[in-house]
């Protein structure tokens, strides 16, 4: 999990993953659209690869990139707690704000 936060922490890898939920790209395609450096590119692309983030395929001459959902689905299974934790506070609070609202007295 924290290989997966450092590596989409980074702004241009952030960018690389976005594209890539068009679907797969060649590094070449990836290069073209983020305007970046090749060698950057490759660094980058590196990177979500260590952290599990993408995948490459040989292609005759290409290396196409494509997302791995395992650890997105991990990501989702993560933030999901914290979903559910501030779920349950906001309806608490939102009792609360009617519990309140109900106590006022009118007003003419």
């Amino acid at each position: 999990m924290k290989a997966t936060l450092e590596a989409l922490a980074e702004p241009n890898r952030l960018r690389i993953v976005e594209l890539l939920r068009g679907g797969p790209r060649p590094v070449n395609e990836i290069v073209e659209k983020l305007a970046l450096p090749q060698p950057l590119v490759s660094k980058h692309l590196r990177a979500l690869r260590k952290a599990g983030l993408v995948q490459a395929q040989p292609r005759a001459q290409q290396r196409v990139y494509q997302l791995q959902p395992a650890a997105f689905q991990e990501l989702d299974s993560w933030i999901s707690s914290f979903r559910r934790l501030w779920e349950h506070r906001l309806d608490a609070l939102d009792d609360y704000m009617q519990e309140l609202k109900s106590q006022r007295p009118a007003r003419k």
